[in-house]
């Protein structure tokens, strides 16, 4: 596989004034001819936008909040439109870890997955997470795992690569999800193709609003559950 595969970093969103700029800065340390970065602003009613062009970071600005789903969708499109080999996915938070993006652009040069999953539990990192969003963590994981008999450990990570293949197929009907979480990968298997996990560094969010507070959770445990009992009655395509 050739060295000079043009990644795209693309970054969802939503009212992060307070720590898009230090997650830039990281991003930065990163960029050259081969690997661009693109911020998808979705909606965002503070600042955002506004930092990320005095950055002189490209933005793709929706004007209504329409979910991370979106945002990754419309970054998908723009990168298929200007031929990118692969994308990588990273939040807008702080949690994701900018240092970990060489493990990416090394496993995408040397792996044959269209996917790659940043995983926390790969490595001994001390992440501590809520109880439902760790039991909703390992109970996917290991739904999944079973489903696809493939061992993964982190379905619900957002840290992710995604080859052009994929990305085309993720533009499709198919992608019709909140988030691209352990129902989307599901589909993604379905439709025949290949995931890979790299050890990456969960941070806690230090600034701004956690999206999953509250009983937020327990919506979540049961939306994707039975997403992946309606997924599985579907025909393989």
């Amino acid at each position: 596989m050739t060295q000079f595969l043009k990644t795209l970093i693309i970054i969802p969103a939503y009212n992060e004034e307070e720590s898009i700029k230090a997650v830039l800065a990281e991003c930065n340390e990163y960029l050259n001819e081969t690997v661009d970065i693109l911020v998808v602003n979705d909606g965002s009613s503070d600042s955002t936008a506004e930092i990320c062009m005095k950055g002189n970071i490209d933005v793709i600005n929706i004007p209504f909040n329409m979910g991370v789903g979106n945002a990754l969708k419309t970054g998908f499109k723009h990168a298929i439109e200007k031929n990118y080999h692969f994308v990588i996915t990273l939040d807008a938070d702080g949690q994701h870890d900018p240092n970990d993006l060489p493990l990416f652009f090394e496993k995408i040069k040397n792996s044959e997955a269209d996917i790659l999953i940043g995983s926390r539990f790969l490595q001994m990192n001390k992440y501590q997470g809520t109880f439902f969003r760790n039991f909703g963590n390992k109970f996917f994981s290991k739904l999944i795992s079973l489903l696809i008999k493939e061992k993964l450990t982190d379905v619900t990570s957002g840290y992710r690569a995604f080859s052009n293949k994929a990305l085309k197929y993720s533009i499709s009907d198919n992608f019709n999800f909140d988030y691209p979480d352990a129902d989307f990968l599901l589909t993604l298997h379905r439709a025949g193709f290949k995931f890979a996990e790299v050890p990456v560094v969960m941070r806690k969010r230090k600034l701004g609003l956690s999206q999953h507070t509250g009983f937020k959770p327990i919506y979540y445990i049961f939306k994707t559950f039975l997403s992946i009992f309606v997924i599985l009655l579907r025909k393989k395509k």
